[in-house]
């Protein structure tokens, strides 16, 4: 996922909903993902273990858009929690 996200940045298609989060910028994507965090939160208290893997998974890609709109690799995210496990 984060390869695609990355070649859409690049790239730019037509009618990417990646691209088109990219073109609003961070204060956007950052909206989106409040909004899937409190889905999550809603799905994990009230709704199926499905309804939950989906809204972790509309979490995890809005995420994923929000660090390559911010120029943050994935990677430096999993050095800091292998930092933080030590």
């Amino acid at each position: 996922l984060r390869a695609v996200i990355a070649a859409r940045a690049t790239e730019r298609p037509p009618g990417s909903y990646t691209v088109d989060l990219l073109d609003h910028g961070p204060v956007k994507i950052s909206q989106k993902v409040g909004e899937e965090a409190i889905e999550v939160v809603v799905a994990a208290n009230a709704e199926s273990p499905e309804r939950l893997a989906s809204e972790a998974a509309d979490l995890l890609y809005h995420l994923l858009v929000l660090l390559e709109a911010k120029g943050v690799s994935a990677d430096a995210v999993w050095d800091e929690l292998e930092r933080r496990a030590r």
